[in-house]
């Protein structure tokens, strides 16, 4: 306990700048901790490039998510030295992890390799691995919210790609009239599961969880309109007897099955979509950006992982060294030909990026990255408890209750976790 009091009011530290203990400053053997994922999995085969180039020796420990949130919990909770470079989500733990100061400030170590590149990192991720002004992570994987379509239904009913979120709503109408026993519009419906993909609609309306004054904005005009809008389009034109605990897979099941004409959802998922032994609407599918709302389409662009160092480690500059050459431009660019979608600028507009992506989806994830916001739920530390709440909202327009009452309740019991975190 002791020790996590210590941390908790530690403040970030360079990677390079504090000494540490002649006996373990700049070990040749760097533990790094990462998550099962396929980008470890190109790490992994990369690994022996490294330790040549470099003469360290990587100690490797990798894990699923679960079990990686307990490792975390119990050695960063103990100031464990024994992690140097972590692999961690930017929006589950980020706040914590930072405001614990459990992430070392990585700061100058970005800014003085120019050829490396910090102002090629797309400015949503960015955004979500910085702390108070400090950077405390490099984004390596990264996330939009993109629409799906059903090329043959849109043409049936004579209607071009909805572009504005007017024309998701009268494609999504007109498409659930034309075709019986498919929905016009499908997308996560339960009430924690639902708020990621909610977000994209909730900026496009021109509002956010928090307000620029760091209070509840849940409640705002704009998100009350956000809730109404998402809500109405599963109630009134969705599956029928739609489920309110849907999330990815079951709204997915629905679209690729042919069941739906429309589904926003992560572009990450694309090719359950796409798969022809997945999919019965392979051949039919096609994406667009996010429709726009009130303030452009403004879907999120998020990083699903970064990469970090242990503020207690003792070989930090070696950890830097590691990161340095894992979210390199090379190293990206050959990361996201393998299905990874990556957070730096440049690979996005190589063709040898976006070469095993659908051409329509590479742009519509080019327009993500230029104008995403780099959150997809509430940026703090109690997320689960947050999500449930401001996820309460969308549940009621779903099923047809008074949303802007809801919104109202939620924004109370929203603004008392932001009032305990202060």
């Amino acid at each position: 306990m002791a020790a996590a009091a210590f941390l908790a009011t530690g403040a970030l530290t360079s990677c390079g700048g504090s000494p540490a203990p002649a006996a373990d400053a700049g070990s040749k053997t760097l533990r790094v901790t990462l998550a099962n994922h396929v980008w470890t999995d190109t790490i992994k085969s990369k690994l022996p490039e490294f330790e040549k180039q470099t003469g360290l020796k990587v100690e490797l420990s990798q894990y699923g998510e679960d079990q990686l949130s307990d490792q975390y919990n119990v050695k960063l909770n103990a100031g464990t030295n024994e992690i140097d470079v972590m692999m961690y989500r930017p929006l589950q733990e980020g706040k914590l992890f930072a405001k614990n100061g459990y992430l070392a400030d990585l700061t100058a170590d970005v800014k003085t390799n120019k050829e490396w590149g910090w102002t090629d990192f797309q400015s949503g991720p960015v955004v979500a691995t910085t702390s108070k002004g400090k950077v405390v992570g490099v984004p390596i994987i990264t996330e939009q919210e993109v629409l799906y379509y059903r090329k043959d239904l849109l043409k049936k009913a004579g209607l071009e790609v909805p572009k504005t979120m007017d024309e998701l709503l009268a494609a999504a109408k007109a498409i659930k009239a034309q075709n019986p026993g498919v929905a016009g519009f499908v997308a996560r419906t339960g009430k924690s599961a639902s708020v990621t993909q909610f977000s994209s609609f909730l900026y496009s309306f021109g509002g956010d969880f928090i307000d620029e004054n760091g209070k509840s904005g849940v409640a705002s005009d704009a998100a009350k309109k956000a809730y109404a809008f998402y809500g109405g389009l599963i109630h009134n034109y969705g599956p029928a007897n739609v489920s309110t605990d849907m999330s990815w897979p079951e709204a997915m099941a629905i679209f690729s099955q042919g069941k739906a004409g429309l589904y926003t959802e992560a572009d990450s998922l694309y090719k359950n979509a796409t798969d022809p032994v997945k999919s019965k609407v392979a051949g039919t599918v096609g994406f667009a950006p996010m429709p726009a709302g009130a303030k452009g389409s403004k879907a999120y662009n998020v990083p699903s992982w970064a990469l970090g160092v242990n503020a207690a480690s003792k070989n930090q500059a070696n950890a830097w060294k590691f990161i340095e050459w894992a979210t390199s431009k090379n190293m990206t660019l050959e990361i996201q030909k393998a299905g990874v979608p990556g957070a730096r600028t440049s690979v996005w507009s190589d063709p040898a990026g976006i070469a095993t992506y659908p051409a329509d989806l590479a742009a519509a994830i080019s327009v993500s990255t230029k104008n995403g916001v780099g959150h997809d739920r509430p940026l703090v530390i109690k997320v689960p408890e947050s999500r449930d709440i401001v996820g309460n909202p969308i549940v009621v327009a779903i099923t047809g209750g008074d949303s802007n009452a809801a919104a109202d309740a939620a924004s109370v019991a929203f603004q008392k976790i932001l009032d305990a975190e202060k």
